[in-house]
């Protein structure tokens, strides 16, 4: 159990065993609390030596003080209550909680019988219903569907969800579930903006099946809601919905407008089918290559071709968006790379990052051409022109990435400088490795190590270079053990 979960259900247990208020103890609606609190009095109370047993977490200040008031309380508190429980007819309704969680499955049977008459205790009874024991789990399921409606359901469900992952869990998911598809859709309401993102994939898959929310609304759910699962469903049944007699406007505008590329997506898709082909034609240019790649589809079953549209645009350098480059190379043919090749000295960065990402998906790489980019002022343009540089990294000058090396370079270049050496592998490798290992950053120092550490000979030291090899497996030697360091020297022909 995580340790503050842990801390936490026993500190509520111990204000229930002190005489505190279920309800003021425990947030009716809080499942994590409902599940951490039947943990803790079970962790809590187990009895060694006439002592209270002392969890993993009891080390930590919070258990210390926890662990202290249970000691206070044990001669009347909780634990000699678990230990030698009252007549359940004179209990209390926190005592009661407590019994309801009692490590003796006996004495959470037959809390059980004297837990109809508290409300408050349901989410107890839930629990339960749960309960590996059949003689536990078959009474509290009787008492469960006598007492849950479908009110009660939406308040309880965070927590019927998360116990329905549970090898007996299924029963309460399955009564809560026939009771909600049965209430009226305004009940559901709350469901859709729990903070559980399994609450709001449930409410809406209701919601969906059950046709409780209008296209438009489920629209402006697939464009607020952060949950991937909830966008993709809310759009795809909007979509779905879509007719011509329909509010066109209210599906489309949120989509379109919406932050994530999944659900803009789906609304240029969408545009097909409301008749309105034209309109994708501004997402050509979108920053999201899945909202391009539909732009593009939706442009051509309306009878155009959005080749033209993009190199025209990049023909146009004046406020180019950068995303349009990128389309070129997406939709293009290699005869297109002359416009790329032109917009590499281009003023804004993105356009020359996406520039030189359109050469790569081209497979149009000039060394000779690409290679002073790797100085460029931009960190995005240079992670671009080593992406393309690496398959070609033998055809990179060493000493110019040698040079790169220097700690007064750019962090962005230097890392640069290090990836293409590390990828020709062998000497040049160890070299670059161990030069790293003084750059002033952490993390390139980190590679380094890590390059250093996995470095093997594998015949391609050349001969000249063993003594180099041997030098700087030498400076490197704190990285390994003696055994892997001799094995490094002999790998490389270095006399052990």
């Amino acid at each position: 159990m995580n340790t503050v979960t842990g801390e936490a259900g026993v500190a509520a247990a111990v204000r229930l065993a002190e005489g505190e208020p279920v309800g003021a103890v425990l947030p009716g609606d809080d499942a994590a609390a409902w599940i951490a609190f039947d943990a803790g009095v079970r962790q809590s109370v187990w009895q060694q030596d006439g002592g209270v047993w002392m969890p993993p977490w009891a080390v930590t200040e919070g258990g210390r003080v926890v662990l202290a008031a249970l000691r206070r309380h044990r001669a009347r508190g909780l634990s000699a209550l678990l230990r030698r429980p009252k007549p359940l007819t004179e209990l209390t309704e926190s005592q009661l909680a407590l019994a309801l969680c009692h490590w003796d499955g006996r004495n959470r049977q037959a809390a059980l019988e004297h837990a109809a008459g508290h409300p408050a205790l349901l989410p107890l009874v839930v629990l339960r219903s749960a309960d590996w024991a059949p003689p536990v789990h078959e009474p509290a399921r009787l008492l469960l569907t006598a007492a849950l409606d479908a009110r009660t359901a939406v308040r309880l469900t965070p927590l019927i969800l998360r116990l329905g992952r549970r090898d007996h869990g299924d029963f309460a998911a399955g009564l809560a579930d026939r009771l909600l598809r049965a209430a009226p859709p305004e009940l559901l309401t709350p469901l859709y903006t729990d903070p559980d993102r399994a609450v709001r994939r449930y409410a809406h898959r209701l919601a969906v099946e059950g046709h409780h929310l209008s296209p438009a609304e489920l629209a402006r759910t697939a464009a607020r809601d952060p949950d991937t699962v909830v966008q993709n469903l809310c759009a795809d049944a909007a979509v779905a919905a879509l007719t011509d007699g329909g509010d066109q406007d209210g599906v489309l505008e949120p989509l379109l407008g919406a932050r994530r590329p999944r659900v803009r997506a789906a609304g240029v898709t969408a545009l097909r089918r409301a008749g309105r082909p034209e309109r994708a034609v501004g997402f050509l240019a979108d920053r999201s290559a899945v909202v391009r790649a539909c732009a593009r589809y939706v442009v051509r079953q309306g009878g155009g071709d959005p080749l033209p549209w993009y190199r025209k645009r990049c023909a146009e350098p004046e406020g180019l968006p950068p995303a349009a480059v990128i389309g070129l190379a997406e939709c293009g043919e290699r005869a297109d790379a002359e416009v790329l090749w032109a917009l590499l000295g281009h003023p804004v960065a993105g356009v020359r990052a996406r520039a030189v990402a359109g050469l790569r998906t081209l497979a149009v790489t000039d060394v000779r051409r690409l290679r002073p980019l790797l100085d460029d002022p931009a960190p995005g343009v240079v992670r671009e022109v080593t992406a393309a540089l690496l398959p070609s990294a033998d055809d990179v000058p060493e000493e110019d990435l040698t040079e790169r090396l220097g700690a007064g370079r750019p962090r962005h270049v230097r890392v640069a400088a290090f990836r293409l050496l590390d990828a020709r592998g062998g000497i040049v490798r160890l070299r670059a490795a161990v030069t790293a290992l003084d750059d002033p950053d952490e993390r390139i120092r980190e590679w380094a190590r890590q390059s250093v550490q996995g470095w093997h000979a594998g015949g391609d030291v050349p001969r000249g270079a063993v003594a180099e090899a041997g030098a700087l497996l030498d400076r490197s030697a704190h990285l390994f053990s003696a055994r892997a360091l001799r094995r490094r020297k002999w790998e490389a022909g270095v006399p052990v």
